[in-house]
């Protein structure tokens, strides 16, 4: 897929982040956009940074965590645009947590919106991209490549999307099924997500959330061109920051000895002495 003018792009979690910097990319690239998110205002937004002249954009409010919510929606969009050619399983969130310390009802959140919400969209749109012969595109993480301390929730997710993502091209190539697939795997990216992360209230995170937002060197505007570049280019594995690259060879040439060698980056974490759940 190297032109995406009049394709539909279909983009969830498009309302802040990567997801909003793809909807926007692709609407100036001439695609017509199905975008979804939780949050109204922010979808709103997105919507008008890309409604132009001669564009098709149209937002819905969408729980991706929501099954049937999902089957719906793909059939909304087949409704309202015809087809599917793009489906990026975008939205995500995160959880700042020890494995002892963390909230059920947290781990279940990271699971349902990271990971189910992949599978969702996956096999709601999976018909539609196969009648165009589109491109399926998930979003994994750096931190579907290597573990991280107090990121066990998000781990999870993100390593389930990437062996899901995985099986999922390998299954579709064996069948003969023309449908694309690309797993996306951004490093620290500048979003909102580490200010939205849920934690466990026993320990101080705010160190660890400045330190994020003073290291991030990458905008979701250059983390959309990159995906699209991928998409364009056929990538079934898309790497997206230094630290992703990085990553991606120090697991690759270590295995499981690279955290002897490899730091997490982040300032200590300090307890607050309260009692675990």
């Amino acid at each position: 897929m190297r032109d995406f003018t009049d394709r539909v792009a279909v983009v969830t979690g498009a309302g802040s982040g990567i997801g909003r910097a793809l909807s926007v990319e692709l609407a100036a690239r001439g695609a017509r956009l199905a975008v979804s998110d939780v949050d109204d205002e922010g979808l709103r937004e997105t919507v008008r940074r890309c409604a132009g002249p001669g564009g098709q954009v149209r937002g819905y409010r969408l729980d991706v965590t929501d099954r049937a919510a999902v089957l719906a929606h793909a059939e909304r969009v087949e409704a309202d645009f015809g087809r599917a050619d793009l489906v990026v399983n975008n939205a995500g969130v995160t959880l700042l947590a020890s494995v002892t310390d963390g909230a059920w009802e947290d781990l279940e959140w990271v699971m349902d919106v990271d990971f189910w919400g992949v599978v969702h969209g996956t096999r709601a749109f999976l018909p539609l991209l196969t009648a165009s012969r589109g491109r399926l595109v998930n979003v994994s993480s750096v931190l579907g490549l290597a573990g991280e301390p107090m990121q066990s929730g998000y781990n999870a997710a993100k390593f389930a999307v990437r062996g899901f993502t995985e099986a999922v091209a390998r299954e579709l190539r064996a069948d003969g099924v023309p449908v694309g697939v690309s797993c996306v795997y951004p490093g620290r990216i500048r979003t909102n997500i580490m200010r939205n992360a849920r934690n466990d209230g026993l320990r101080d995170y705010q160190a660890v959330r400045e330190h994020f937002e003073r290291s991030v060197a990458v905008t979701p505007e250059y983390a959309a061109r990159a995906i699209l570049r991928g998409v364009a280019r056929d990538r079934a594995r898309i790497l997206i920051g230094a630290d992703a690259y990085r990553t991606d060879i120090l697991t690759r040439l270590l295995g499981p000895w690279y955290p002897r060698i490899t730091r997490d980056g982040r300032r200590p974490v300090t307890s607050r002495g309260r009692r675990p759940r």
